[in-house]
């Protein structure tokens, strides 16, 4: 007989031990995964996490490993941030997306753009309150009328991603586009193209907020009254009311800042390695980005190395396509399977597994 029987308190050394665990049991099914498909496990696991750091090419996909990491490690520093304090913002992806065309449509408002050093922070702005807004309509729903932010969060993703069809053929298209769906490509604009600051290395303004951001959620939760307050409503939301937090603030706060920050992501990717509101212009980082934050025990430091892994996973899984043939879903299960064994795993952190009556793990 096997059951659960709850800790006294919860285990530190699982806390910790979890996300390694994670890391390897998905290593694991993933290799059988990939020996189904008819691939050798070995070379497939290789490919994806190893070659891309030591292999023959690892000089240019160490510059893409900080290009996919910027905007999941701030996109995942916002949601970490509400998941302490139990409030569930499921949406960023929504927030991502109209940060991005909040921010173009601003950049794009000053075409032809030469030599107007004013327009990158102006759309940085732009971004930062794109992803705000949007995230204030699940915030102002649960304060006033107690709606479920799970749901509206989500839903408004879907709501998204119909304004961003609309806004590549629509309003935004390229006037030179020849009829084709998107916006003109800011790259090509010197005063709104987030482009390298160091050539090769993948460094853009992007990943320079990502981690200032790290820097900043660190101080916040270890030095800041707000963060002690976002600490103990998760904790303990009854002792939370009895020290005079204001919930509605709180979720309020928390909401609004992940929005911001989702929707600066969403900015900077536009301006920088996508190059223009499309259609397809989302690619899930808002989804993938709870993964991250997760796998990084919602701690800054944790989800900056999460960060990094989950991006290497984005690396190797495109090269792992190209070179042994793995279909995209084949890679976007491999990293579902990574949120699956951290859940999994992490009940050992809160109950003992007991087999028969004495045996404990």
């Amino acid at each position: 007989m096997i059951r659960l029987e709850k800790r006294p308190t919860p285990s530190q050394t699982w806390a910790y031990l979890t996300p390694l665990v994670a890391v390897v049991a998905t290593m694991i099914a993933g290799g059988v995964l990939f020996a189904f498909l008819g691939k050798d496990p070995i070379v497939a696991i290789r490919t994806i996490f190893w070659d891309p750091v030591f292999g023959e090419f690892a000089f240019y996909y160490r510059g893409q490993l900080l290009v996919k990491a910027g905007p999941l490690i701030l996109i995942a520093i916002g949601l970490s941030l509400g998941f302490k304090a139990g409030i569930w913002n499921i949406g960023a992806e929504g927030q991502y997306i109209m940060g991005a065309i909040f921010g173009a449509a601003v950049g794009l408002a000053f075409y032809p753009m030469e030599a107007r050093w004013l327009i990158f922070p102006l759309m940085i702005v732009a971004g930062a309150l794109g992803g705000f807004l949007w995230a204030m309509i699940p915030g102002i729903l649960k304060t006033r009328f107690n709606t479920n932010e799970i749901l509206v969060s989500l839903l408004l993703v879907y709501v998204a991603e119909s304004i961003l069809a609309s806004m590549s053929l629509g309003l935004l298209r390229n006037p030179e586009g020849a009829g084709f769906p998107g916006s003109r490509n800011l790259r090509q604009y010197e005063s709104a193209a987030n482009n390298e600051l160091i050539a090769g290395w993948g460094m853009h303004w992007g990943v320079v907020a990502a981690f200032i951001a790290v820097i900043f959620a660190y101080i916040l939760l270890s030095r800041h009254i707000m963060g002690f307050n976002i600490r103990l409503t998760g904790e303990s939301p009854r002792a939370a009311r009895f020290a005079g937090v204001n919930p509605n603030r709180l979720i309020l706060f928390c909401l609004g800042l992940s929005g911001a920050l989702a929707g600066l992501a969403g900015m900077f990717e536009v301006a920088g390695p996508a190059g223009q509101i499309s259609i397809d212009f989302n690619v899930g980082y808002g989804f993938t980005a709870i993964i991250v934050a997760f796998l990084g025990r919602l701690h800054p430091i944790g989800i900056l190395l999460a960060g990094l892994l989950m991006a290497l996973t984005y690396i190797g899984g495109e090269a792992a396509q190209a070179s042994l043939g793995l279909p995209a879903a084949a890679i976007q299960a491999f990293q579902g399977m990574l949120l699956f064994f951290l859940l999994a795993f992490d009940v050992l952190t809160n109950f003992k597994v007991r087999f028969g009556r004495e045996a404990t793990v």
